[in-house]
């Protein structure tokens, strides 16, 4: 099975790439020496389709298992609802050597994670994406958490999985707009890392599901390094991923929920990101343009919706975690495949960055 592995000093884990994998779940959980009670999280969306799969594969392997549905969405990654999951893992008898299994996209693996990390004082979680988003970024790395309405991911800790099984058969379930979301972290990757991925996905077809295992594997090889090389984010080098994600999580926190996607509001940040990049680093046009060009091919937005004033934005980056000791730090590109990080980009060049969003590309 094509496999990544993520080593740390405080971790090592495996990061498992088949299709068809999710139904051999539990044996890959056997492998990676995990024992006692499973706890199956997912949501009433993700939970219809793959949870009775889960559910027999984990009890074949001898396991004893509960399952835990919550709402679907963004709403539900909340201390109310982490709340509510932990009681329930408490009647439901998990004791301190139980273990989770996060079985959905980026919200639930985000609070599945962090009720592992809180739960009896952190119990192992097991990451089982079923999203681009999840299965390329956030499933690996160890960053849980929930939002409040102040922002997102504002509360949260670091809880690294002792597993991440990803099957890209479930890909073919989501909703084509979901699907396609998902790229935007894909083309950050590219941009940040590995300019040569670029034509790989420029000869992609966006309607062609689920993507190559190979190019999955491509992305979670750089997501894999980075955190090997920060873990925690004291070094900057794991700021690198949050290249659109300062503009991109104030609109994504500013407008309804349903109406962006995660990675439609971070496609709009790249476009900010890559203004910036030509403004306050060495960005060459050509370089801007072919990244534009994938965030079009993969029908991702451009624009800003209607009814969100700047100023209003502005306050919202204001209060994300990248804002601190009065300084924003800005991921820029120097060129495409080459990101590093600047305190050198004004209060000015920002509001430019977002108005910029109010004209077609």
């Amino acid at each position: 099975m094509p496999t990544e592995t993520v080593s740390l000093a405080s971790a090592r884990y495996d990061i498992l790439v088949e299709t068809g994998s999710l139904q051999r779940l539990g044996q890959h959980i056997k492998i990676a020496g995990l024992s006692g009670k499973a706890a199956i999280i997912s949501d009433d969306n993700v939970g219809p389709l793959y949870l009775d799969t889960a559910l027999s594969s984990l009890t074949e392997a001898g396991y004893e298992v509960t399952t835990h549905l919550f709402p679907a969405g963004e709403g539900s990654k909340s201390m109310t609802r982490a709340d509510e999951l932990c009681r329930s893992l408490v009647q439901a008898g998990h004791d301190r050597s139980s273990f989770v299994v996060a079985l959905g996209g980026g919200v639930t693996g985000d609070l599945a994670g962090f009720v592992a990390a809180i739960y009896y004082r952190g119990v192992p979680v097991v990451q089982v994406p079923t999203t681009i988003v999840s299965q390329v970024d956030s499933s690996v790395g160890g960053k849980t958490g929930v939002n409040t309405p102040e922002g997102k991911n504002l509360l949260g800790s670091f809880h690294q999985p002792s597993l991440v099984l990803i099957d890209p058969a479930t890909l073919t379930s989501l909703p084509p707009r979901e699907y396609r979301e998902g790229f935007a972290e894909v083309i950050k990757h590219a941009a940040i890392r590995d300019a040569a991925m670029l034509a790989e996905l420029e000869a992609l077809n966006p309607d062609d599901v689920p993507p190559p295992p190979e190019l999955l594997l491509r992305n979670l090889a750089i997501k894999a390094r980075i955190v090997e090389d920060d873990e925690k984010e004291t070094s900057g080098t794991r700021a690198l991923l949050n290249f659109g994600h300062t503009i991109g999580h104030a609109i994504e926190a500013s407008v309804p929920y349903g109406q962006l996607l995660h990675g439609e509001a971070i496609s709009l940040g790249i476009r900010s990101a890559l203004y910036l990049s030509e403004k306050h680093s060495s960005l060459g046009v050509s370089d801007r343009d072919r990244i534009l060009a994938l965030l079009k091919q993969f029908q991702l937005p451009l624009t800003l919706p209607t009814g969100l004033t700047t100023s209003s934005l502005v306050e919202k980056m204001n209060r994300d975690k990248k804002f601190s000791g009065g300084q924003r730090t800005f991921v820029l590109l120097s060129e495409a495949g080459k990101a590093h990080t600047s305190k050198e980009v004004t209060p000015e060049s920002v509001e430019e960055a977002i108005e910029l969003l109010r004209t077609p590309c």
